[in-house]
């Protein structure tokens, strides 16, 4: 025992390493008393020992020493889960598979956690009588009918590599019974925890992703490798994510602009931080101060610009037209030209659905500014490649319903949602990035690229839904209001107006969406007259230019319906 060490292991935390210690000691001593009972016999005549007894008491001694360490630990176990356990999370895991039986391990060897397993379930209804890690497994037929599982479970805990139906089934059968649902996500993308360390909530982004589309990597790297590349609204949801997958391809320099100084100056840290062989610019400026970009056009000769900046909250353009013109369009207006005169090989703008037959003036200026783009396309002497992408809502992005969702439930409610049907299209941010890149590859030059983003979500779902994913019942712990469609919107939103039509490209998901467009002359004029009205703060003036621009642009629940029925001479009457 002094050899191998037997008395040095801590006993609580006893393995079969330890058991295989004990089996060489005792294994030892066997040989050792064998040794003596043959010198014996050939020097003496006779054994010391008798030999049934050498070996039986080799077993007696492997079996005691054994038994003792296993019952300290398990004891220990069991002490310290009846000081805890009233704190601790009830896990049931779904599944029975070897990924599933891991989770569970790890849950049980990890007594710090604050997990508790408590059984497993199963969609399988050959393993009612089995037992697993000593825990019953449940059938997922006999979880939805019974009605006292909360006396068993809390949580139910599901894999991320499941499908995203088989995930959804769960949650809701999960969130039916009052059981929290939470989440472990695959080996590559734990955490310093580990497995246990990983587990979290599940969050309603997870039922809202997709597939997401496979860019052609290399012909990507391709047109960015060594590039000089300018992002517009860098240190916005989908301009900063932008930076961060060009940054991965290795261009020679990218400058990022945007006007919000304090996200502008924490992108910094997090870039030169993640990347700091990348050679970045932070330029702190205005997209429509013409002279500013033109300095950055002719010192940086950029070879793809990538437009994110705009004004996007409805409400507020809809109280503030004369700004959503000096920057969606005058801004617009001002980088596509440069990108012309400085021969620029891309220009890819980014886009909303809220374009498509806009019902507010945010929406019409987007509208205005990809006519303005694609006009540029056919102009005389032009070498650029304009393009557009144009997507809905982005999951988790600066001032969208669902962080504001959360907040509403983490202050206790209510939840507001403007009206019962409302309903939005959604994807993810880094699957947004991912078209924009993807179609600045792929665009041969004035094309709108518009993209297959599954079923609309109704936002009342939505709302029901992270209600329950954070423990509490709608209309009884969170009060659900409806306040009433808010000014200039609507109730769905579209990806093509009615003109359009769509072909198809290589990408199964992506779409070329072939509006309506108009002659450089014809909206250049149209463009100048609708900034020197905004100079003059002329409201109405404004956006009733901005009608002629896009003629489909009709208001809703806005102080500017006026203008879709009287004529101007009636309005300044």
């Amino acid at each position: 025992m002094f050899l191998f060490r037997t008395y040095a292991g801590i006993i609580r935390y006893s393995t079969f390493f330890d058991f295989f210690k004990i089996i060489w000691s005792s294994g030892s001593t066997l040989f050792v008393l064998l040794g003596l009972n043959f010198i014996s016999e050939q020097v003496l005549g006779k054994p010391i020992y008798l030999y049934p007894a050498l070996f039986l008491i080799f077993f007696i001694s492997i079996f005691l020493m054994f038994f003792f360490r296993m019952t300290t630990r398990e004891l220990f176990s069991i002490l310290m889960d009846s000081k805890k356990s009233s704190s601790k999370i009830r896990i049931a895991v779904v599944g029975i598979e070897d990924e599933s039986v891991s989770l569970a391990n790890a849950i049980i060897h990890n007594p710090g956690q604050p997990y508790q397993l408590a059984g497993f379930l199963s969609a399988r209804s050959d393993s009612k009588k089995a037992m697993l890690l000593g825990h019953k497994i449940y059938n997922k037929r006999e979880f939805i009918k019974s009605d006292n599982l909360k006396k068993h479970f809390d949580a139910v805990l599901i894999k991320e590599i499941m499908s995203k139906p088989e995930m959804e089934e769960w949650m809701a059968v999960a969130l039916d019974k009052g059981l929290k649902v939470l989440k472990a996500p695959s080996g590559n993308k734990m955490t310093e925890g580990g497995i246990v360390g990983s587990i979290r909530p599940l969050k309603i982004e997870d039922l809202l992703n997709r597939a997401p589309i496979k860019i052609e990597s290399e012909e990507v790297r391709s047109r960015h490798f060594n590039k000089s590349i300018l992002v517009t609204g860098g240190a916005g949801s989908i301009g900063s994510e932008i930076v961060r997958q060009v940054a991965q391809l290795n261009p020679s320099i990218i400058v990022i602009v945007d006007q919000a100084e304090s996200p502008l100056h924490e992108l910094k840290l997090e870039l030169l931080e993640r990347f700091p062989n990348q050679n970045f610019k932070f330029v702190l400026a205005d997209i429509s101060n013409l002279h500013r970009l033109e300095k950055l056009f002719e010192n940086y000769r950029f070879s793809i610009v990538y437009h994110a900046a705009a004004y996007k909250h409805v409400p507020l353009i809809e109280d503030n037209p004369r700004e959503a013109i000096f920057v969606n369009i005058g801004g617009t207006k001002n980088l596509a030209l440069l990108s012309r005169q400085y021969n620029v090989n891309r220009f890819v703008m980014v886009s909303t659905d809220k374009a498509v037959n806009p019902t507010n003036v945010m929406g019409a200026s987007k509208r205005a500014a990809e006519l303005f783009v694609q006009s540029l396309q056919n102009s005389p002497d032009n070498t650029t490649k304009f393009i557009t992408t144009r997507f809905g809502n982005v999951l988790g992005s600066n001032g969208s319903v669902i962080p504001h969702f959360k907040r509403q439930i983490e202050k206790g409610g209510p939840v507001t949602i403007t009206h019962p049907e409302i309903i939005r299209y959604f994807m993810t941010i880094p699957e947004a990035c991912e078209l924009v890149l993807q179609a600045g590859t792929m665009g041969k030059g004035g094309e709108i690229y518009v993209f297959d983003m599954g079923r609309p979500i109704k936002i009342l779902d939505l709302a029901k839904r992270m209600i329950k994913l954070s423990g509490y019942t709608p209309d009884v712990d969170i009060k659900i209001d409806f306040i009433g469609l808010r000014p200039g919107e609507k109730l769905y939103e579209e990806l093509l107006t009615d003109n359009s039509t769509t072909i198809p490209t290589h990408h199964e998901k992506i779409m070329i969406s072939k509006d309506p467009v108009m002659e450089f002359e014809e909206v250049d004029i149209l463009c100048k007259q609708i900034m020197r009205a905004a100079i003059k703060k002329d409201k109405l003036q404004v956006v009733k230019i901005l009608k002629t621009i896009v003629p489909e642009f009709k208001s809703n629940n806005s102080q500017f319906e006026i203008l879709d029925e009287v004529s101007e001479e009636e309005v300044y009457q």
